[in-house]
């Protein structure tokens, strides 16, 4: 009994892909672009938005795995996810999204209104994603872009700070970048079983994908561009164009070259190039809006 139940609480950490929470590091971009005059309230509320997000998107992990269970077993990297290896049963699982997706919300009214309303809008844009979005094509990218878009407006909302439309346009386009990239990887390791696990892929290609990709990464690039001069911010600011451009051409070389781009979160850990980009770009941030704003 104790070991089942153990292994159960292990099943159910697995699920929540604590890995996975670095990309809710988003949420303190607004306190980074405000750090010239961020107080110490503001930091202390980005850290309680950040793990209330970190704690959301563990739930959606645990409802994605819980829907797609049956697919995810014939799919060679999803088919050990505890959910599939039976591990950590279905309806407990379903439990633990239920009873953390109420909790997180709680506190997010607890502390913004308006920020517990916008936590509220991810839920329900990831429980749409899950049981229909995710099977419209073109709809399920833009379905994943918009979570993120939702956590940058999280970050500000927490903290009491407007960011910019040309802001949210670059997070968008950025998200739209790493979601097609991700379509992209699955279809190459998907070949002999594309319709069997997702039946969205039928109506993807790598060429169609590829071409998308090019609009999106020269959208975003000209986007940064134009927030950099736009913004209000230092005009040092455009030094940091170079960073965003080598960034998105060397994930373009991972997902074309190496034929990865499966999970962000992991290129980001595992290719130095990159984590070491996304490191100096914050610095550079930090320093140019701390003594140049």
């Amino acid at each position: 009994m104790r070991k089942n139940l153990l292994s159960q609480i292990k099943g159910l950490i697995t699920s929540m892909r604590i890995k996975q929470w670095t990309k809710n590091l988003l949420v303190f971009a607004a306190l980074l672009f405000s750090s010239k005059y961020a107080t110490s309230a503001q930091v202390i509320a980005s850290f309680v938005a950040f793990i209330l997000f970190c704690f959301t998107s563990s739930s959606v992990y645990l409802l994605n795995d819980f829907v797609d269970r049956e697919a995810d077993g014939l799919n060679p990297e999803k088919c050990h996810r505890p959910m599939v290896t039976g591990q950590l049963n279905a309806y407990v699982g379903l439990l633990g999204c239920i009873v953390l997706s109420t909790l997180t919300v709680i506190c997010g009214f607890k502390l913004n209104v308006l920020f517990g309303v916008l936590l509220l809008a991810y839920l329900i844009n990831n429980l749409f994603y899950s049981c229909k979005l995710k099977h419209v094509v073109i709809m399920d990218v833009m379905s994943i872009a918009f979570g993120f878009v939702l956590r940058a407006v999280g970050g500000g909302i927490a903290i009491h700070v407007k960011l910019t439309p040309w802001f949210l346009l670059c997070t968008l386009l950025l998200a739209l970048f790493l979601a097609i990239g991700k379509r992209r990887y699955e279809i190459g390791l998907l070949v002999d079983s594309t319709i069997q696990h997702r039946q969205v892929l039928k109506q993807y290609s790598t060429q169609l994908l590829d071409q998308l990709n090019s609009i999106v990464a020269t959208a975003a690039i000209m986007s940064y561009a134009l927030y950099t001069f736009t913004s209000g911010k230092s005009i040092a600011m455009m030094f940091t164009i170079p960073l965003v451009i080598y960034g998105i051409f060397r994930y373009l070389y991972i997902i074309h070259i190496r034929n990865q781009g499966g999970s962000p979160t992991k290129i980001l850990f595992s290719d130095k190039p990159i984590l070491l980009t996304v490191i100096l770009y914050g610095f550079s941030v930090f320093v140019i809006l701390s003594n140049f704003n």
